[in-house]
């Protein structure tokens, strides 16, 4: 069977990729799991400057579910290239390098250091994470203003040689209107959903869990939410959708292409076993076989024919 999928003009050798933020730079999982096998590695994403992150506790178990408030920790984009670039470069997989900042100015910088043409095969750009503060929008996340979020692709496409794909936040009345803003500015594919805003309590000390209060929930919990922001992005949007959201199975995969998506990544499944992608990879191989279809292309947006 024919499991290729290609988006902006790069070629990945399945749909099944790691989703940003729970899969560190790959070295933490070698041990675990073939990484040559999956079809792209997003990275922990990056800022231009080092970050601590939000006050612990940061992580927090809920029903179906993980909400976390990590606020973006890493040790900026020259530790980044220092560190982990040798190892990821190494890899006979894609590498998609997730990037996050402030605002416009931040995130150009960050975005002008990948400027070779070679590597890595992607930009993620993280326009969506619920732990952190943005500057110049009124709204709380910069994925939350349709303009900003056109602005800002537009402005990253013309800094990097490297297809951009814009992380989109489920924490807004339309994500479909996000979705075109960032088609509108350039963008060469969308990844959604990234995690829905929420706290969690404890009644017995009447405070809340996390230190920063809110957090974002991912996880199974919102898969039904994740499938259906996809399926409405779909009908709006002409490039490639990579979806996200509560994936564990093979099925799970399967359905976000059924929905629209032309990829996906497994996030929180990675967390309940680090070999879980390649699980995932393998139970979708045999459904594609159950259902004698053999390219897995075939199956982006099935769900809307006659």
């Amino acid at each position: 069977m024919d499991l290729v999928t290609k988006i902006a003009g790069i070629v990945f050798k399945n749909p099944i990729w790691t989703a940003s933020g729970t899969f560190g730079a790959g070295g933490e999982f070698q041990d675990f799991l073939n990484l040559d096998t999956i079809g792209a590695i997003v990275t922990k994403t990056v800022t231009l400057n080092a970050r601590e992150g939000n006050p612990p506790p940061r992580v927090v178990e809920t029903s179906s579910g993980l909400l976390n408030s990590i606020g973006l920790e890493n040790k900026g984009i020259d530790a980044f290239q220092k560190e982990d670039y040798p190892f990821l470069k190494k890899l006979k997989t894609k590498i998609i390098i997730s990037i996050a900042g402030e605002g416009l100015l931040a995130i150009q910088k960050c975005a002008a250091y990948f400027t070779d043409k070679n590597f890595p095969a992607a930009i993620e750009l993280n326009l969506s994470c619920p732990n952190v503060a943005h500057g110049g929008t009124k709204y709380s996340l910069i994925a939350q203003d349709p303009r900003l979020t056109e602005e800002i692709v537009r402005t990253v496409k013309k800094e990097t040689a490297r297809p951009v794909i814009a992380k989109l936040t489920p924490n807004v009345t339309d994500i479909a209107e996000i979705a075109g803003a960032a088609e509108a500015g350039g963008a060469d594919a969308v990844s959604l959903v990234n995690t829905y805003m929420g706290i969690a309590v404890d009644a017995y000390s009447m405070k809340p869990i996390l230190g920063n209060c809110v957090g974002g929930l991912s996880g199974p919990a919102i898969k039904p939410l994740a499938l259906k922001a996809v399926w409405d992005v779909y009908k709006k949007v002409k490039i490639p959708i990579i979806g996200i959201g509560g994936i564990m199975t093979g099925l799970d995969a399967a359905e976000f292409m059924l929905a629209g998506a032309s990829a996906v990544e497994a996030g929180t499944a990675n967390f309940t076993d680090p070999a879980i992608c390649g699980k995932i990879l393998k139970e979708f191989k045999e459904y594609l076989n159950i259902k004698n279809i053999k390219s897995a292309s075939e199956l982006v947006g099935k769900l809307f024919d006659k």
